[in-house]
């Protein structure tokens, strides 16, 4: 095991290539620039492997790199074999409609099994809840929203944050103002969202009234508010920070993605989302694009930035497999179906 370098949590957040640290991983892992890992289904193997791969990172470093993961459920679950096969999000808007009250507990214990299951294995942050609205109108959305009726998906998600919160974990709340509108995916292409800023107040509501940790902005842009996409947009995150009172961390979403190209190449992507107000900036699936980053960018030190992202760490919570993580796991099997 390598020597446990002391540093501050840096504003990058970035992957590696397999299910154990490579010497160029550790040497990424422990620049001064980083300040998180996240992990992708090519990462995990079983839930003994992914436990030894989160203890070497969080050994490289003190304080430990965050360990970050998508999973949702659904589609986007990247750890499957051993952990519980969760349902795609809607799956509990649809029970909300003919059981309101069955789906708010059903949202609770599932965000209790997500929550727990990871950090039983090292990882302390999943990118969950979306709050997204389905409007029926964006694939790469679908069936990852909870709801079209932004009060529903408050309510459940709501539950969801209350599980996760039980396990010790924070809650990130996504695509910030909005990704169900537009139809475009941003992994290949650059989404519109046309609407005027009266017109998004229904996406917006979730992030009026949940108790989120984290906000992980779009990559969309909202013409009638501002050119920029949102992740890059001090308008949008302006808005977030001063009119919606958010005071957690915002993360950028990959900026590898192709909805990030606007903003030029990769150290001109850090640096727009870094200036835009993004605390966590997420370099994915381009080892070339973080190496150039590591080498080119050199940002100003930002304590209050650095505060932000410690208060990401898993909270003492009791872990054990009680009621709650059976029901949980009984009705995740139900909804799956």
């Amino acid at each position: 095991m390598s020597e446990t370098f002391q540093l501050p949590l840096g504003p990058l957040m970035i992957d590696i290539a397999g299910i154990e640290l490579s010497p160029i991983d550790r040497e990424r892992l422990q620049h001064p620039l980083v300040g998180g890992l996240i992990l992708f289904a090519r990462n995990y193997a079983s839930p003994e492997q992914l436990c030894r791969l989160t203890a070497e990172v969080h050994a490289l470093r003190s304080p430990a790199l965050i360990v970050a993961i998508d999973h949702e459920g659904g589609r986007v679950q990247r750890c499957r074999e051993g952990f519980t096969r969760l349902p795609p999000m809607r799956r509990l808007g649809e029970l909300w409609e003919k059981k309101p009250s069955e789906a708010t507990v059903a949202a609770e214990a599932i965000g209790f099994v997500l929550a727990s299951e990871l950090r039983e294995n090292g990882v302390d942050l999943s990118f969950t809840p979306v709050l997204d609205l389905d409007w029926g109108r964006s694939s790469v959305i679908g069936d990852r929203s909870l709801h079209s009726d932004p009060a529903v998906v408050t309510e459940l998600a709501g539950a969801l944050i209350k599980g996760l919160k039980r396990a010790g974990m924070a809650a990130c709340g996504k695509h910030f103002p909005g990704h169900g509108w537009a139809e475009a995916d941003s992994h290949v292409a650059m989404p519109v969202d046309d609407r005027e800023l009266f017109e998004m107040t229904p996406d917006m509501t979730p992030y009026r009234g949940l108790p989120l940790d984290a906000v992980m902005p779009a990559h969309v842009v909202y013409p009638r508010i501002d050119a920029r996409p949102a992740g890059f947009s001090p308008v949008w995150i302006g808005k977030l920070r001063n009119e919606l009172g958010f005071t957690g961390v915002v993360f950028s979403d990959d900026l590898s993605m192709h909805g990030a190209s606007v903003a030029g190449d990769i150290v001109g992507r850090v640096e727009a989302a870094s200036q835009a107000g993004c605390d966590m900036l997420l370099v994915c699936n381009a080892p070339d694009a973080v190496d150039e980053v590591l080498c080119r960018w050199k940002p100003a030190a930002d304590s209050s930035r650095s505060a932000r992202l410690m208060g990401l760490f898993p909270k003492n919570a009791s872990l054990k497999r009680d009621a709650l993580y059976a029901s949980g796991v009984e009705l995740a099997h139900r909804l799956v179906g």
